[in-house]
C-alpha cells in the first residue's frame, strides 16, 4: 500500500513538474508582440523568427504580420512586404496586412501598387480609418490633391482627433491654394500634439503664403527649436526675414543671412539657399560675396560628382569588422589530421594584416582538404571581394550560404557586393541577414534600398 501511495505521489510530481515545465516555455510570439509595442524590433524579429520555425507546419499568420511590422519599422520594406504577402496568403481577409502591406509600398514610392491595397483593405472594412488615411497620401504623392482631400475627410470622420489626418488634410488643402482653410486643421493638430515640427512648419508655410510674415516666424523658431536640423525650415525662416527687412539681425535675433547659411550647412545642395543669402547680401553692400553666391546657386545641381552612388562600403574597416566577427564565432575545432582549420586560421591572420593573396592561398587549401567548410568559402570571398573579384566573391558567399542556410554575415556579404554592381536583389540579402540576427544589414537597408 505504501508502495502504491509512493508511485502515485511520484507520478503526479511528474505531472505537476511536466506542467511546470510546460508553463516556463517561453510564449515567442507575445514576447515578440510586446517588444513591437515598446520599440525593441530587433529583439522582436528574432522572436517572431522563432516562432514561424516552431510552427512551420501549422502557420500562423499573425506571426508573418507582426515580423512584417519589426521589419517595415527597421526600413526593411522588402522584407516586411514579403512577410506581409505570407500573411494574406494564409489569411485572405487580413485587412490589417493590406494596410501594412500597402504602407511598406508606399515607403518604396511604389504608390499605384499600395493604392490595390488599400483599395482591398476599405472593400474588407470599410470602416478603417487608418486605410482611408493611408491612400490619401498615396493620393497626394501621384499629385491627386482632391482625391487625398477627400480620403482625409472620411478618414477624420472615422477618427476625428487623428493628427496627422488633420495636418495631412492641411497639407491637401495647401496644394490646392486653401491657406486659410489649412490653418484651422493645422491649428487642431497643433493643440492634439504641440510637439510635432513639422505641423508648425507647415502651418508657419501657410502663414507665409498669406503674407502674414511675422507669424510665420513665430511658427518657424518653434519647429527649429523642436527639430533643429531641417534646412527647409532655416531657408524660409530667412525668407520670411527678408520680407520685413531683417538682413544682419537684430534685437539679438539672428538675421537672413545667418539662416541662410544655417540652411546651407545642413544642405550645401540647397540652390534657394545660395540665391537668398545672395540676395541679403546684396542689399547689406556686400557685392563680391553675393556674386559667389549666386554663381554657386547657378552651378548647383549640374555636378554629377554630387550624385551620392554606393562606394566604399566595402572598406578596409568594414572587412576586418566583418572578418573579426567571424573569428569570434568560431570555437577552436578539434584538431583533424586534413589540418584544414589551421590554414583557415593562418588565412585570416594574414587576410587581417593585409596580404589577401596569401590569404587566398590558405583558403583553398583549407577548402580542398574539408570541401564543406562554409567559413572558408566566406572568408574567401571576402578576400576576393578586396582584391576586386565581386563576381567570384558572390559566388563564395553562395557557396557558404549552400553550406549553411543562416549565415548572417554571408547574405550581408553578398548583399552589399550586389548593391555596388548595382543590383538591387542585394536588398533582398540584407533582409535576410537582418532576418537572421546580423542587426548591421538594417543601417545599409535604410541607407541604399528605400
Amino acid at each position: 500500500m505504501l508502495q502504491r501511495i509512493s508511485i502515485l505521489f511520484l507520478l503526479n510530481l511528474l505531472f505537476i513538474t511536466t506542467v511546470i515545465a510546460q508553463d516556463a516555455t517561453p510564449n515567442y510570439l507575445e514576447l515578440g508582440i510586446t517588444q513591437n509595442k515598446t520599440g525593441n524590433y530587433a529583439d522582436a524579429l528574432r522572436n517572431f523568427s522563432i516562432e514561424i520555425e516552431k510552427n512551420i507546419a501549422n502557420p500562423n499568420p499573425v506571426s508573418f504580420y507582426n515580423r512584417g511590422f519589426a521589419k517595415y519599422n527597421l526600413k526593411d520594406f522588402r522584407g516586411a512586404i514579403l512577410d506581409f504577402d505570407k500573411a494574406i496568403e494564409l489569411k485572405p481577409t487580413y485587412f490589417e496586412a493590406f494596410i501594412a502591406r500597402g504602407q511598406s509600398y508606399s515607403m518604396q514610392d511604389n504608390h499605384k501598387v499600395a493604392m490595390n491595397d488599400y483599395n482591398e483593405a476599405i472593400r474588407l472594412n470599410p470602416l478603417e480609418a487608418t486605410a482611408y488615411f493611408s491612400r490619401g497620401i498615396s493620393k497626394m504623392k501621384l499629385q491627386n490633391f482632391r482625391g487625398g482631400l477627400s480620403d482625409f475627410n472620411k478618414s477624420l470622420e472615422l477618427n476625428p482627433e487623428y493628427a496627422p489626418g488633420l495636418a495631412s488634410r492641411g497639407e491637401s488643402k495647401v496644394k490646392l491654394g486653401d491657406y486659410k482653410g489649412s490653418l484651422e486643421d493645422f491649428d487642431k493638430a497643433i493643440t492634439i500634439n504641440p510637439k510635432r515640427a513639422n505641423y508648425y512648419s507647415s502651418r508657419a508655410y501657410s502663414k507665409l503664403k498669406l503674407g502674414e510674415f511675422a507669424t510665420a516666424l513665430k511658427d518657424y523658431a518653434e519647429a527649429i527649436k523642436l527639430s533643429p536640423d531641417n534646412p527647409d525650415d532655416y531657408y524660409f525662416s530667412g525668407f520670411c526675414k527678408t520680407q520685413l527687412e531683417n538682413f544682419r539681425g537684430e534685437n539679438g535675433e539672428k538675421g537672413a543671412l545667418e539662416d541662410f547659411s544655417r540652411s546651407l550647412e545642413l544642405n550645401p545642395m540647397k540652390v534657394e539657399a545660395y540665391y537668398g543669402r545672395g540676395f541679403s547680401k546684396s542689399k547689406i553692400g556686400d557685392q563680391r560675396g553675393a556674386i559667389e553666391d549666386y554663381t554657386k546657386a547657378a552651378e548647383t545641381g549640374n555636378n554629377e560628382n554630387a550624385k551620392i552612388l554606393y562606394d566604399g562600403k566595402m572598406s578596409k574597416n568594414l572587412l576586418d569588422d566583418l572578418r573579426n566577427g567571424v573569428q569570434d564565432k568560431i570555437k577552436m575545432a578539434e584538431f583533424t589530421s586534413e589540418r584544414a582549420e589551421i590554414y583557415f586560421n593562418r588565412g585570416s591572420a594574414k587576410a587581417k594584416s593585409g596580404d589577401q593573396k596569401q590569404a587566398m592561398d590558405d583558403y583553398n587549401k583549407a577548402i580542398s582538404l574539408n570541401p564543406i567548410y562554409a567559413e572558408a568559402y566566406f572568408l574567401r570571398g571576402v578576400a576576393k571581394s578586396s582584391l576586386g573579384d565581386q563576381r567570384n566573391a558572390i559566388q563564395d558567399c553562395s557557396n557558404a550560404i549552400k553550406l549553411n542556410p543562416k549565415y548572417a554575415e554571408a547574405y550581408y556579404v553578398r548583399g552589399i557586393i550586389k548593391l555596388a554592381l548595382s543590383d538591387n536583389t542585394g536588398c533582398l540579402d540584407l533582409s535576410k541577414s537582418g532576418e537572421l540576427g546580423y542587426n548591421p544589414a538594417y543601417q545599409v537597408i535604410r541607407d541604399h534600398c528605400n
